[in-house]
C-alpha cells in the first residue's frame, strides 16, 4: 500500500544545538541477533536498535524456534539451542537487506525447508550471487527470478569446506557465509571472487561480531577468510550506535552552524560510515570527488549536503546504491533536481552535483518521493533546514532504521506542517 501521508520541514531561524542519541547500530544489531538465535544459551543484546529491520529479523528467529524477550525499548534477551528449526510458514522480511541474505544462508543450516521472503522491494533486489554461492556447496537453494523468494531445502549442518562469492553487489553475501560457517562440521574457506567489493568495512564488522559469539576467523589473505566449526556461545553484547543515522546529525550541525551532542564522538564509531564525519566537517567546501564505495549508506547524507557546497562535487564508487532499497543514486538525482533544475545529474553509474549555496533562504516548492526508503526520506530533510517548502513524501518509512528520527530533529528545534502525518 502507497503512504499518502507527507511532511513539510520548516527551516529554523536559529542553529541547531542539543544532545540527541542515535539509535542502536541495524547493522550490529542484526548481526547480533542471529549470532545469539544461533548460539545455545541466553544472550543479552543492550544498546540495540528496534525498527522495522530488526522486527523482522527478531519475528523470523522466533519463528525458527529462538526465544526472544524484549524488557524495554533498547534490549533483546535471545535464547536458543544452538539449531534453527524449520519454520511453519515463509519468513517475511519486507524490504531488510541484512535479515534477508542473512537469514538465506543461515536456512541452509536446518532441516527442512525454508522460504525466505520479502515485500515488492525487496524482490527486486538481487540475491543470486549468494544462491549460486549455496548450490555450489550441494545445498538446494532456489530463487527464479534472482531475487527473493529464495527456497532453501537444508539437511541440517553440512560440511562446507571452501566457498567462493562474488561479493561486488553487496559485501552482506559475504557476511551471511561467514555468520554461517561455524556451524558447519569442518574448517571453512571463504574466497572473494572479481576485483570489487561492496562495503570491507561491513565484513570487518561482521567478523568482530563472531568473535564476541566466540567464533575463530582469521583472514588469510585480502579475499579469503577461514572459519573454525566452533558454534557461537551466548554472551553479553553491547551495541554501539548507528553511524549512518549520526551522519544526519552531523549534517545537520554543519548546515546551521549548530552543535549537536550525540554522546558518542566520532572516532569510537567502528561502523564504515563514520568515515563520513571527516568528509561533512570540510563542509562548505568539500572534496571535488567523493569515492562512496566504502560508505555506501552516507552519499545520500553527503549528495543532499553537496547541494549547498561552494563548488560541484562528483560521487564515485557507487554503483551498488542502484539496488539498494530503491535505485539511490536515481531517487537522489530526481530529488535533487526537482528542487532546482539542473542542480544534479547521472553520468553512467556517479552522481553529479553542481552545488549552489545561493539556495540557502529561497522558497522553492518541491516534493520529495523517497520512493519508500528511509534514507532519501532522512537525507532530504536536510534540505529543508535551509530551503522553504520541501515537503518529505511518505515520512514514515524512516521507522525502517531510525524510527524516531523526526522527533530528534524536533527536539532539536525543527517544526513541520503535517505533523499529523507522524
Amino acid at each position: 500500500m502507497v503512504s499518502t501521508a507527507q511532511l513539510t520541514i520548516i527551516p529554523p531561524s536559529r542553529p541547531l544545538s542539543g544532545r540527541v542519541s542515535p539509535p542502536g547500530s541495524k547493522s550490529i544489531t542484526n548481526r547480533a541477533l542471529l549470532l545469539a538465535g544461533l548460539a545455545k544459551g541466553t544472550s543479552r543484546l543492550t544498546g540495540a536498535l528496534k525498527s522495522d529491520d530488526t522486527r523482522y529479523m527478531a519475528e523470523a528467529l522466533r519463528a525458527m524456534g529462538v526465544t526472544i524477550d524484549e524488557p524495554n525499548d533498547t534490549t533483546f534477551i535471545v535464547t536458543g539451542s544452538g539449531r534453527l528449526q524449520a519454520p511453519s510458514a515463509p519468513l517475511f522480511l519486507g524490504n531488510a537487506g541484512t535479515a534477508t541474505r542473512f537469514l538465506t544462508a543461515a536456512a541452509a543450516l536446518v532441516d527442512g525447508k525454508v522460504v525466505v521472503d520479502g515485500d515488492q522491494h525487496m524482490r527486486k533486489r538481487p540475491i543470486a550471487p549468494l544462491v549460486e554461492a549455496l548450490r555450489s556447496l550441494g545445498i538446494d537453494a532456489t530463487a527464479e527470478t534472482g531475487c527473493p523468494p529464495v527456497t532453501i531445502n537444508g539437511k541440517g549442518p553440512i560440511e562446507i569446506g571452501k566457498v567462493t562469492i562474488d561479493g561486488g553487489l553487496s559485501s552482506q553475501y559475504v557476511s551471511a557465509l561467514l555468520m554461517m560457517a561455524p556451524c558447519g562440521t569442518g574448517p571453512v574457506e571463504i574466497e572473494l571472487t572479481g576485483e570489487h567489493i561492496g562495503a570491507l568495512g561491513y565484513i570487518d564488522l561482521t567478523v568482530a561480531a563472531m568473535r564476541a559469539f566466540g567464533a575463530k576467523v582469521e583472514r588469510t589473505s585480502p579475499k579469503t577468510w577461514r572459519v573454525e566449526p566452533t558454534g557461537y556461545t551466548a554472551t553479553d553484547f553491547a551495541v554501539e550506535p548507528d553511524a549512518s543515522a549520526a551522519t544526519y546529525l552531523w549534517a545537520a550541525e554543519v548546515l546551521t552552524g549548530g552543535r549537536i551532542d550525540l554522546g558518542t564522538p566520532a572516532g569510537e564509531f567502528s561502523q564504515p560510515d563514520a568515515r563520513a564525519h571527516d568528509i561533512i566537517s570540510k563542509f562548505p567546501h568539500l572534496p571535488a570527488v567523493i569515492d562512496g564505495s566504502q560508505m555506501q549508506d552516507a552519499v545520500p547524507t553527503l549528495a543532499v549536503l553537496a547541494a549547498f557546497n561552494e563548488t560541484p562535487v562528483r560521487f564515485v564508487g557507487i554503483a551498488n546504491l542502484r539496488v539498494k532499497e530503491c535505485d539511490r543514486i536515481r531517487a537522489l538525482s530526481i530529488g535533487l533536481t526537482n528542487i532546482a533544475a539542473d542542480l544534479a545529474r547521472e553520468e553512467g553509474d556517479d552522481l553529479i552535483v553542481a552545488s549552489d549555496p545561493s539556495l540557502v533562504g529561497k522558497t522553492l516548492p518541491a516534493s520529495i518521493d523517497t520512493f519508500a526508503d528511509h534514507r532519501i526520506a532522512m537525507s532530504f530533510a536536510l534540505a529543508g533546514l535551509k530551503i522553504k517548502g520541501i515537503t518529505i513524501l511518505d515520512p514514515g518509512c524512516v521507522a525502517k532504521t531510525y524510527p524516531d528520527y523526526w522527533r530528534a530533529l524536533a527536539s532539536l528545534g525543527v517544526e513541520y506542517e503535517g505533523e499529523e502525518a507522524l
